[in-house]
């Protein structure tokens, strides 16, 4: 194998491996930061021995290993100056029988490490509250996505030294406030919970409709998202509202390549190709919502959306879609998760199913929410409205003000598109 066919493998090997490395050394060393130290040093030893040696047979346990054995030698050396005596010393002791010399029997070793429970426990400390969103967001996609700090930056259009900054001190946060990794308890556990489907939901969002920038869209951060979500889904089966925010993300997922033309400008929902939607990415949401509404979960936030966007998928053209329906379901979400946001959406529903004049009366009254004074869709849907109603000077000037408020280059060309349509 070339050189530059290993680094390509020892790339891929990272990004599929990396989460589960750092979660098995945090056990160990019980610091996050240390951790992530500790299977960067394993990293690098496979830059290093792999180009010469080949890739071994099962690279993930390669890496594991080496990033064990790096771990135990961190242990000695803090146990040797002192430093947590009891509790290290009861750590290495426990490590001891798990890290032999025989490279084989290491290999068995690491196969029948507990790593769901590992895993687990690295994704609540990367989403524990006591870090910003924003810090839980980069850290979440540094430990669990295997990015590295220049990806995470070139996905959220920041500096790389301001995500590396923010994954520095979410890491010293940690330390500080002595953060067990571990998963929360029962009592803790919902709390908890709630902030990693935030944090997942997040980056979902972000590469869905882009904040800031020249694309509409980041698919790759979609598609980090949904793997996260998988693979927590994977983890903690028994909860609803993951398996609701899955299905969310994958009938959302299912529209990606109908979201945008030919020249990558926005297609809005009513004008999409519903032949480009993606049948199995709406298949896996629609099992992914049973399963929550399976478990007692069809009236989470999340289930509740995933519904919503379920009733999009099933209509097979625009004309077909049920918006009596839609607005049910927002009447239900509007009481179990009120925000401005959610009462925005529910107006686009009552004017696609009790027309534009109702729905203008919700939003004159939003106007007024100052949570919503620099949120562009405002204007933007009371733009189309009014376009609707055929007050098209008002139009105008509504869809010009979300032009001036959004920081996305592409959502700015299609407003003021729809200004100038206005204009004709």
């Amino acid at each position: 194998m070339s050189s530059a066919a290993t680094h390509r493998a020892i790339e891929a090997v990272w990004r599929i491996e990396s989460a589960k490395v750092v979660a098995c050394v945090a056990r160990m060393v019980r610091d996050v930061g240390v951790a992530e130290e500790l299977a960067q040093d394993a990293l690098v030893a496979a830059l290093e021995h792999w180009p010469e040696h080949g890739v071994p047979d099962n690279p993930g346990a390669w890496l594991m290993t080496t990033a064990k054995n790096r771990a135990l030698d961190r242990l000695r050396q803090d146990v040797l100056h002192a430093r947590k005596r009891e509790e290290l010393g009861r750590d290495l002791d426990a490590q001891e029988a798990h890290l032999v010399p025989d490279f084989v029997d290491a290999l068995d070793a690491a196969r029948e490490d507990d790593i769901g429970d590992d895993l687990l426990r690295l994704v609540f400390t990367a989403c524990h509250p006591v870090l910003s969103t924003d810090a839980r967001v980069a850290l979440t996609l540094r430990l669990l996505g295997g990015l590295t700090t220049d990806e995470i930056a070139r996905a959220f259009l920041v500096p790389e030294p301001t995500i590396a900054q923010r994954i520095v001190r979410a890491k010293r946060t940690l330390s500080t406030a002595k953060v067990p990794f571990e998963v929360p308890r029962a009592d803790a556990r919902a709390a908890r919970l709630a902030s990693v489907l935030e944090v997942i939901y997040l980056i979902f969002n972000e590469g869905y409709s882009a904040t800031a920038g020249d694309d509409w869209m980041r698919p790759a951060l979609c598609e980090e998202a949904l793997r996260l979500g998988r693979v927590l889904a994977g983890l903690v089966p028994d909860e609803s509202e993951v398996h609701g925010l899955v299905a969310l993300m994958e009938i959302q997922a299912s529209r990606i390549h109908a979201r945008v033309d030919a020249q990558g400008r926005p297609v809005l929902l009513l004008d999409q190709d519903r032949s480009r939607w993606d049948l199995l990415l709406i298949r896996r949401g629609f099992a992914a919502l049973e399963r929550a509404q399976a478990l007692g979960g069809a009236g989470g936030p999340y289930a509740l959306q995933a519904a919503l966007a379920a009733c999009h998928a099933r209509a097979h053209s625009a004309e077909q879609t049920d918006w009596a329906q839609i607005v049910a379901l927002y009447d239900v979400l509007a009481q179990v998760s009120p925000s401005p946001v959610v009462e925005l959406n529910r107006a686009v529903a009552v004017g696609m199913a009790f027309g534009p004049a109702a729905a203008l009366e919700i939003v004159d009254l939003l106007a007024a929410d100052a949570a919503l004074a620099n949120y562009h869709w405002l204007p933007s849907v009371r733009g189309d409205l009014l376009e609707k109603l055929g007050r098209m000077a008002e139009a105008r000037a509504e869809f010009e003000r979300a032009a001036a408020m959004t920081r996305n280059a592409r959502e700015r060309e299609l407003l003021l598109a729809r200004a100038r349509r206005g204009a004709a």
